[in-house]
């Protein structure tokens, strides 16, 4: 553990220790919300689910004879903790505002017919997290915990409206139910699901109150107990789950609360979205809770890991510091990868081998860096090719034909990253190698062909991709689709000519433009042009100016776009038939495309780390069982100052795993124990090579790997919550003591600080005596205690060495009171009493 105080200046100097065992930083985090709109279809289904909204946003609609709480939305934050701990005491403050326990406002359930609404993917809403990034929500969560006693069993099922992937988790929590909390923060939900007998209709249990003080943005929904039903969950996956994931099934099958969640999601979704999963489609994973390591949404906002803390639109954070992704999905896993870092020793190492081999081999590095830049977002598009429109609208058929040319513009675009990735010799690209060579894409792209045009592509600009949706189906598949075609040309023709001759008519040139608003429209520069009676002729209607550029039309170009529009409509109609016959007929092979979107990601994230190795000086970490720093530097303080930030040294073992940092104001302290945090979770992303231009900011580095990571840093009080700054640091203090554990980094910045100092010392005196305590419990093995005792031995026999002015009685009398203490902790420990033992 290492303590210190910070740079911010303080009277007196400050105090920072560290220490091995840790536990979660507090729950408290910065919010801002944002406003939201969501949509929910009419069903016939009658889901008692409610609305309340957050102050800055409107309420969701909700379906008619919906009923109950659904409270706003909300913001979050959250981390992961690991092994070693480190403490400082700072005058620097992080930024941090709770909110309260939300309005509910009840919704009309009763009358009046509500339209259909918008698919799943147009839910829109601003993250309000202090882990968020700049993308919005976008992730729906049912949460259930078990009664009586199984009470603390929590089951959850979560899945993104953008990535058609149902993930789900069953735990054992403690009574702070720190690692649900935790898991939400990483997911940023748009949307929560509760049993309403767990609600405010129950009176409120635990978990409720404590997910809606957590987070008082997020829209809450009550939902009746009687759809979570576990085995309506089982027959949801069973009907859902794609052939590739059907193991899930083996270890879902006994995990009852996670499939109940599943059940009550799903049956929302269905309810909410006026659409449904196609049979075999979804993604269905179990995720257990001891793969990662677990950060707390405190630490994550004390770190700056993916927001800064002064300027939310910042990239002075760690996810800025490392993000130099290309797609959307390779953005999202390295962001998943900051919060929840890895502790599988073997898969770190079979990342830092991918990304040695991309710094080392310069045409691979550049190769695949051109063909991940080109693919689109492929998770979004797997969840709209999923889904079955249980209405059939113009804006549904536009835009699955739009789907499908993004689904031929993305297969390819798998040749060229299966030639790119054919020679590589690491064992995951060589993974990812033969989950390429998987012959359903080519199977998917010949089947397309033979219906869309092979000139047909995803092109930027709304009359670049209406033309290419309108002439995306080959000629002579449909004859009405032929005529229908044949007549829009025609009349884009006319518009052409309509243009020509009104600029000839006032002698001026004009030009025809295109809009997804206005339509078609007339566009001419001012400069230059001389106005009859210096304005424009009467007829020109709906004049818009812009710098030199104005824009108009007229009555009979409106009415030629009137006729556009129909026709295009007929177009997409027929298009959609054909399109839909297509999808059948391929859907199912589409599965495939998740080994491409896990593959994309990955080498998206692999990619932005060895470039962020290019960057900057970096090392390849080691994984032993001390963690040593040789001229560590901050990382995200590198990227800020544009040179070298001053280097320090750091060491952590087994037997000095305490650290007490002192020094005068404004000397580095708090900085110092952040970049040991930093770059333990850096290490456990993916750790880079041993040359220059590695992944660890120093110029060497070894860690152990940590399970938690916690961080008790910052002095503010919060007036939302009436908590005074002692209350603050006490609350955060007892959420690590209860969820400390051997494995764990704590850093503690100037604890104690909201009180007098006597009783500041006496409590950071306390904590950490029970920190220490911790860790010698936890290793109570005879042979570590023994070594322990020869070490304690040592260091003491070291120290008399060195500092002795005693007298030879004195020293001698000092030396038999060493040997009774080490053969005391020798008989502890089991092991003869005998100083023959004693090493060198």
């Amino acid at each position: 553990m290492i303590h210190g105080s910070t740079e911010e200046g303080t009277a007196g100097g400050g105090h920072t220790w560290a220490a091995t065992p840790t536990g979660r930083g507090g729950l408290n985090e910065t919010t801002s919300c944002g406003p939201r709109s969501t949509s929910s279809a009419s069903s016939q289904h009658g889901l008692d689910g409610g609305s309340a909204s957050c102050s800055r946003g409107p309420a969701p609609a909700r379906p008619p004879g919906a009923t109950g709480d659904l409270m706003g939305q909300f913001h979050h934050s959250l981390t992961r903790s690991n092994p070693l701990l480190l403490t400082t005491t700072s005058d620097s403050s992080s930024t941090r505002s709770h909110g309260g326990t939300p309005r509910l406002r009840r919704t009309p359930g009763a009358a009046g017919t509500h339209p259909a609404q918008t698919p799943l993917t147009d839910h829109t809403a601003t993250g309000c997290s202090s882990a968020t990034t700049t993308s919005a929500a976008s992730v729906i969560v049912a949460v259930v915990e078990g009664r009586g006693l199984a009470r603390g069993e929590i089951g959850m099922a979560s899945l993104n409206l953008k990535c058609p992937e149902l993930a789900l988790c069953q735990f054992a929590d403690t009574g702070t139910y720190a690692k649900v909390i935790t898991k939400m923060h990483i997911l940023v939900p748009l949307e929560i699901l509760m049993p309403d007998t767990a609600s405010e209709k129950g009176k409120g249990t635990k978990l409720f109150k404590l997910i809606t003080e957590n987070f008082p943005c997020v829209a809450f929904t009550a939902i009746q107990r009687k759809y979570f039903n576990e085995r309506k969950g089982l027959e949801y996956i069973q009907q859902l789950c794609a052939p590739e994931f059907g193991t899930v099934l083996m270890e879902v099958q006994a995990k009852y609360y996670c499939l109940a969640a599943a059940a009550a999601l799903l049956k929302y979704l269905e309810f909410i979205q006026n659409s449904v999963y196609a049979a075999k489609s979804l993604k269905v994973s179990f995720k257990g809770s001891e793969q990662t390591t677990m950060i707390d949404s405190a630490s994550a906002t004390n770190l700056e890991l993916v927001v800064n803390n002064r300027d939310r639109r910042s990239e002075h954070t760690l996810f800025g510091v490392l993000n130099h992704t290309k797609t959307p999905g390779g953005a999202r896993r390295l962001r998943s990868n900051i919060l929840e870092p890895l502790v599988d020793v073997d898969t770190i190492n079979m990342r830092l081998d991918a990304v040695q081999e991309l710094l080392q081999d310069e045409e691979l590095f550049f190769g695949l860096k051109n063909a991940i830049g080109h693919f689109l977002d492929i998770d979004q598009l797997l969840s709209v090719l999923v889904q079955i429109p249980k209405q059939e609208t113009v804006q549904v058929a536009e835009a699955k034909i739009t789907h499908v040319i993004q689904l031929k513009h993305t297969l390819d675009l798998v040749p060229q990253l299966r030639a790119v990735l054919k020679n590589c010799n690491t064992s995951l690209l060589k993974a990812y190698s033969s989950s390429l060579e998987d012959n359903r894409f080519d199977l998917i792209l010949e089947q397309i062909k033979t219906v869309i045009n092979d000139e047909t592509t995803y092109l930027k600009g709304s009359l670049n991709m209406r033309t290419q949706k309108c002439y995306a189906v080959r000629p002579n598949v449909n004859e009405f689709l032929d005529i229908a075609r044949r007549a829009y040309t025609e009349i884009v023709d006319d518009i052409a000519g309509l243009v020509n001759q009104t600029g000839e008519k006032y002698g001026m040139l004009m030009r025809t433009s295109f809009s997804t608003a206005r339509g078609f429209f007339i566009q001419m520069k001012l400069e230059g042009v001389v106005l009859p009676e210096g304005g424009l002729p009467p007829e020109f209607i709906k004049v818009t100016k812009q710098k030199n550029n104005c824009g108009f039309t007229t009555a009979d170009l409106m009415k030629m776009n009137d006729r556009c529009d129909e026709a295009l409509r007929e177009i997409f109609h027929i298009s959609y038939v054909v399109i839909c016959q297509l999808l059948s007929t391929i859907h199912e092979q589409i599965h495939c495309l998740y080994k491409l979107s896990d593959a994309v990601s990955m080498l998206d994230m692999l990619l932005s780390l060895a470039n962020a190795c290019t960057i900057s000086d970096y090392v390849r970490p080691e994984f032993t069982d001390t963690l040593a720093i040789k001229q560590g530097r901050h990382p995200i303080l590198e990227r800020l100052a544009g040179q070298q930030p001053v280097s320090n040294n750091s060491y952590i073992s087994d037997g000095s795993n305490f650290v007490i940092i002192t020094g005068p104001n404004m000397s580095g302290k708090s900085t110092y124990l952040k970049q040991v945090a930093l770059c333990q979770i850096m290490a456990q992303i993916a750790p880079c090579p041993i040359i220059p231009g590695s992944f660890v900011p120093a110029d060497y580095a070894s860690f152990r790997v940590a399970d938690q990571i916690f961080t008790r840093i910052g002095v503010d009080d919060d007036f939302e919550t009436n908590s005074s700054t002692f209350m603050l640091e006490m609350r955060e203090i007892s959420y690590i003591i209860h969820n400390v554990s051997d494995r764990s980094l704590i850093i503690i910045d100037e604890l104690g600080r909201g009180t007098s100092a006597e009783e500041g010392i006496g409590i950071c005196h306390s904590v950490c005596e029970f920190l220490l305590g911790l860790k010698a419990k936890h290793h109570s093995d005879p042979e570590t205690q023994r070594q322990r005792a020869v070490y304690h031995l040592a260091t003491r026999l070291q120290q008399a060495a060195r500092n002795s002015r005693l007298d030879p009685d004195s020293l001698r009398m000092y030396l038999k009171g060493l040997r009774k203490q080490y053969e005391a902790e020798l008989q502890a420990a089991g092991q003869p009493a005998s100083m023959d033992t004693v090493e060198e």
